[in-house]
């Protein structure tokens, strides 16, 4: 298993649509094990292929270390393949998040409460489930890198405006991390 460097919020890939992915697709299962050693090395909850600079619809995630907040259900490594995430009932939550691909960088985004999620684990079984709290807010952010959409982009433009400054310092490569960023391109 590898170590990948994770991207930068200013890096296109972050903002583009992923693209399905088919059970045949080469080195599915490495990069799969590659993503989750990556995520667990950076001390994150959850991380999608896009932040590592491969643009296919795939995320993983491990969040029981924020889930004991809620009932306390421990639900262990997740591999997400094709998901499809839709709101359950009309609560909403704020709550404040962060990212490995805007490192040093947390703010509140309001979120569906309970969510439904339909995927593919990493043997490509279908799965449909329903989730709330914690864990539906980490589904529902790993699944907007497959989007092409950042935390940030839910920011109103008085907070996009704050912040401002640590997002050019992450341009610029200002920040350090405990996990390999990749290098700037150009």
């Amino acid at each position: 298993m590898s170590i990948l460097p994770v991207v930068t919020y200013d890096d296109p890939v972050l903002t583009r649509k992923a693209d399905p992915v088919h059970p045949e697709h080469p080195g599915l299962q490495k990069f799969i094990d590659d993503l989750l050693e990556t995520m667990y090395e950076a001390d994150g909850v959850g991380l999608a292929a896009p932040q590592v600079g491969e643009s296919i619809r795939l995320f993983v995630v491990d969040a029981d270390v924020i889930t004991e907040e809620d009932d306390g259900k421990k639900f262990g490594p997740g591999v997400f393949i094709n998901p499809e995430i839709e709101a359950v009932g009309e609560e909403h939550w704020d709550a404040e998040e962060g990212c490995l691909s805007l490192p040093d960088l947390r703010e509140k985004v309001s979120r569906p409460h309970k969510i439904r999620i339909r995927y593919h684990d990493r043997d490509f079984k279908l799965h449909e489930e329903e989730h709330e709290g914690w864990y539906a807010r980490v589904l529902q952010h790993e699944n907007d890198h497959l989007k092409g959409i950042l935390f940030i982009d839910y920011l109103g433009a008085f907070r996009k405006r704050l912040i401002k400054g640590k997002l050019e310092d992450i341009r610029q490569g200002k920040v350090d991390t405990e996990y390999p960023l990749a290098p700037k391109q150009g």
